[in-house]
């Protein structure tokens, strides 16, 4: 009776903690979420460390060690996946280097945008047949 009691618990703990944790994630602005994401990544590191260390124990029947393997397999993916998409969205937030504007002799801009100089083909001038205006003699 002891292990139905135990069980109960736990299962009781672990639903109350999924409600909690979505009503404070869903409360949590947007320009909050990556600091967030970095925080749980470093309590992830914690608890995959705990398991890392039960996996040593000696005494652990092989079910409770495939179920620690399983968690640590998990906790890794989690970790691992959060650090790519935090690192991702770092990179929204960092500014693009502008590309190098050289200049003619005349002061226009030479190479920037060929389709605005009229130069590159039909790019730009609405002829979508391949045809560019010349003459083409055999």
């Amino acid at each position: 009776m002891i292990l139905a009691s135990t069980l109960t618990t736990n299962l009781a703990i672990l639903v109350l903690a999924g409600f909690i944790g979505f009503v404070v994630i869903s409360k949590v602005p947007n320009t909050l979420h990556t600091p967030l994401m970095s925080g749980t990544n470093a309590i992830h590191g914690i608890v995959l460390l705990g398991g890392l260390l039960l996996l040593g124990l000696a005494g652990l029947d092989s079910l409770s060690k495939a179920l620690l393997v399983i968690a640590v397999a998990f906790g890794t993916i989690n970790i691992v996946g959060g650090f790519l998409v935090t690192d991702r969205m770092l990179e929204m937030f960092k500014s693009r280097p502008k590309p190098p504007v050289t200049k003619d002799g005349d002061g226009s801009a030479a190479g920037a945008n060929p389709a605005a100089s009229g130069t590159g083909g039909n790019t730009g001038s609405g002829n979508t047949d391949g045809d560019d205006g010349k003459d083409k003699s055999s």
